[in-house]
Parts: structure tokens; sequence; C-alpha cells
């Protein structure tokens, strides 16, 4: 996967790099077409089916084999997942039982046009499940790529590159004022990982913080910088539907 890896690594370090020492930018784009999302907004719109932004018609866009969302559109559909009926932070994995059988061939260095069809079936099955799945869109991309499906890995790859977008404009990660915003836990490892940053700890800051530990990759005298995420969102969504546990 390095060849995908390294696209992605490239994309955000422009952006990530760029804002990461700059708190007082906030977020935003260098056009302001996104910045921190306003939830209150993306909430009514992904709720409205005369909205534009309303999630069913946007999961539609997103699972097609095309690339006409723009960069405002998958802000709404990423922040919009937060306010689905089935939305759970804490879900488990697609077929748990399944997921750790296909382990055994993720790890494999060199892997055969029978493991590559087993990992895309259960990867796209589990956007099915989980539309955001960062993990499961990147293997997606690895196997249309080794299969020569260029065409689709670049389709795929594009939806990918603009979810880490969208989260990584969502804040600067360089302190809690200016934190990420993910919608899973999980997002604030892969966001990290596909953005070339090893996470070397983890630590839980009130209200609503959790800070990574990080440092590049590869680079062995690297500086471990903290990075921060803001999980209100997530963790407000939580308890509306299970309040016997806040």
């Amino acid at each position: 996967m390095s060849h995908i890896r390294n696209i992605i690594f490239a994309l955000l370090s422009l952006i990530i790099f760029s804002i990461h020492g700059s708190a007082a930018e906030g977020g935003k784009s260098e056009n302001g077409s996104i910045g921190r999302p306003a939830l209150d907004s993306i909430r009514q719109a992904s709720c409205d089916p005369k909205s534009p932004y309303y999630y069913p018609r946007l999961l539609k866009q997103f699972l097609a084999n095309d690339t006409t969302m723009q960069s405002v559109d998958f802000q709404y559909f990423y922040y919009g997942t937060l306010f689905q009926e089935d939305y759970d932070p804490y879900r488990k994995p697609l077929n748990e039982a399944e997921l750790k059988e296909l382990g055994v061939l993720y790890a494999k260095p060199d892997k055969n046009r029978s493991d590559r069809s087993r990992i895309l079936e259960y990867a796209r099955a589990a956007i099915l499940d989980n539309p955001v799945d960062l993990q499961q869109l990147t293997n997606i991309i690895y196997v249309y790529e080794q299969n020569g499906k260029y065409d689709l890995s670049r389709i795929w790859q594009y939806k990918l590159n603009h979810l880490l977008k969208v989260i990584a404009r969502s804040g600067t990660g360089a302190d809690a004022e200016n934190a990420w915003v993910v919608v899973y836990p999980r997002h604030e490892y892969d966001f990290l990982n596909l953005s070339g940053i090893v996470s070397t700890g983890h630590s839980f800051v009130e209200p609503a913080y959790d800070v990574l530990d990080g440092r590049q990759a590869g680079k062995k005298d690297a500086k471990t910088q903290k990075y921060y995420f803001d999980i209100a969102p997530m963790l407000e969504q939580y308890y509306i539907k299970h309040p016997d546990e806040e």
C-alpha cells in the first residue's frame, strides 16, 4: 500500500503541517470553503429532505462511482453522520469474526488475486455499513490499484482524500481550542497514520478532548508532538441515545 499512502501523505502534509503551528487560523481553508464545522447547520441540513445536503442524498452520491461531490458536500456528509439514527461512535465493526480472519491477509506482503478479492468484498460491505470507515476506504483503493482498475482507484482516492481534508480543515490539532473534530474515535488514529504520523501515546483532557502523542514515521530523531481531537460532538450524540450511561 506504499504508493497509496504516499499519495495521501503528500496531500495531508500540505494541509496539516502548514496549519499545525498556526492555531489562530481556526481550521479555515485558504479559500474559506470549509473550516470548523457548523454542527447546528449541518444537523438541520442533513435531516432536511429539501436541503442539497440531505444525508441520504449525499450518501447516494458518495457510494456512486463518480467525483461530483465537492469539499462542502464532503463536510456535510462526514459530520452529518453524527445525526443519523444508526450512529454510534462505539459501534462494532461489521462481522468481527471475518475481520479477524482478514487480519492475516492484511499482514501479507504479497497478496494474490484471491486475497484481494476477499479484502475488497469485505471492504465494500463495511462501507455500506459505515460509509466513513477510513481504513476500509483505503483497502478499496488498494485492491482496485493492484487489480489494475486505476480509474476506480482514483475515484475512491478522491473520496478518501476529501474526507481527510474535512478533518484536517476542522482545526489545527495544536491545542484544545483548535482541536480536530472527528466522528469516530478510531478516526483519530487513522487520520494521523494516513498523515505519516506514528501515535506513541494517548491521554484524555477534560471536558472532552483526546490527545494523541505522535511523531513523523521513519524519522528516528523526529520530535514528539501532541495532537488534539475534540470528541464532544460524538459524546453528545452517544449520551442522547444512551442517557443511562451519562
